[in-house]
C-alpha cells in the first residue's frame, strides 16, 4: 500500500542511536553503526524518531510499503516486557517490587522556601477508571496521563508536571486492565491540546504508555504528545 513512512540517510547517520531509542515501536535497529528502518511494517508514521535525529538523517517519504501491523507491534512490546521481567525475576524479585535503598544527599532533604506547596490538581476524580469520557474540564486541556507512582517518586511533580494541565493516573498492572479503550474515548470526545505520559521506568508501566499511545493513534487527532520517564529514585530519564 501506498504510505507515510520514514526515510534514514545513511551518509548523514551517525550511528547515535537516539532513533532507535525514541522509536517505541521497535522499527529501528542499529546495523553495521547505522540507523535502519528494519521492520516496516512497525513504523507508524509518527515520526518520534524525526525530533532525536542530531544529524538530520530521517525524513517522511510516501512509498510503498507494508501496512502498520500494530497487533504485531503490540506481541513485540508484550514479549520484550516479559524479557525485562524474566531477567530481574531472575536477580530476585519483581521489577516494579524490587527492594531498593537510596542514598539522598542531606541537602536533598532540607525546606529551601518557607512558601506552603500548592496542589496542582484541576479536577475530580482523577483516576482513568473514574473519570468521565466526556467532561467540561476537559476542554481546551492539555492532559497528562501519570502513572500512579510517579508523584511519590518524583519530588516536583506538582509543579513540573500537573501545573497547568488536567491529570488523570492509574495503573495497568494493579487495575489489571487495559486503558486504551477509556483514553481513546476521551481524546476523541473532548478538544485535547495535548498530552503527557509520565511513566516510570519499571516495565509494567510500558501498560500506560502504550494504551495512550494507542489511543492517540485511534482517536485519528494530530496532537502533540511525549513521554518523560521517571527512575525509582526520583530522577528524570533521558
Amino acid at each position: 500500500m501506498l504510505r507515510q513512512i520514514i526515510h534514514i540517510d545513511e551518509e548523514k547517520c551517525n550511528g547515535c542511536r537516539l532513533c532507535a531509542a525514541a522509536c517505541h515501536e521497535g522499527a529501528i535497529d542499529i546495523v553495521d553503526g547505522k540507523a535502519k528502518l528494519v521492520r516496516e511494517n512497525f513504523c507508524d508514521g509518527f515520526g518520534d524518531c524525526l525530533p532525536n535525529c542530531p544529524t538530520g538523517a530521517i525524513t517522511f517519504e510516501t512509498r510503498e510499503a507494508p501496512a502498520y501491523d500494530e497487533a504485531a507491534v503490540k506481541r513485540a512490546q508484550e514479549a520484550k516486557e516479559m524479557n525485562e521481567m524474566k531477567h530481574e525475576h531472575h536477580e530476585g524479585g519483581c521489577p516494579g517490587s524490587k527492594m531498593m535503598q537510596f542514598a539522598h544527599k542531606e541537602e536533598d532533604n532540607t525546606q529551601t522556601s518557607m512558601a506552603k506547596p500548592v496542589s496542582r490538581l484541576g479536577q475530580w476524580p482523577c483516576q482513568i477508571k473514574l473519570v468521565p469520557t466526556q467532561a467540561p474540564f476537559f476542554d481546551g486541556a492539555k492532559l497528562l496521563i501519570a502513572a500512579d507512582c510517579t508523584a511519590y517518586a518524583y519530588a516536583n511533580m506538582h509543579e513540573e508536571f500537573m501545573r497547568g494541565k488536567i491529570t488523570i493516573i492509574g495503573c495497568p498492572k494493579l487495575d489489571a486492565v487495559d486503558y486504551t479503550d477509556k483514553l481513546t474515548e476521551i481524546i476523541q470526545n473532548n478538544d485535547i491540546k495535548s498530552v503527557t505520559i509520565v511513566r516510570m521506568e519499571v516495565p509494567c508501566c510500558g501498560g500506560l504508555q502504550r494504551a495512550a499511545e494507542n489511543a492517540l493513534r485511534n482517536s485519528g487527532k494530530f496532537i502533540p504528545w511525549q513521554v518523560v520517564t521517571i527512575s525509582r529514585d526520583g530522577n528524570i530519564l533521558d
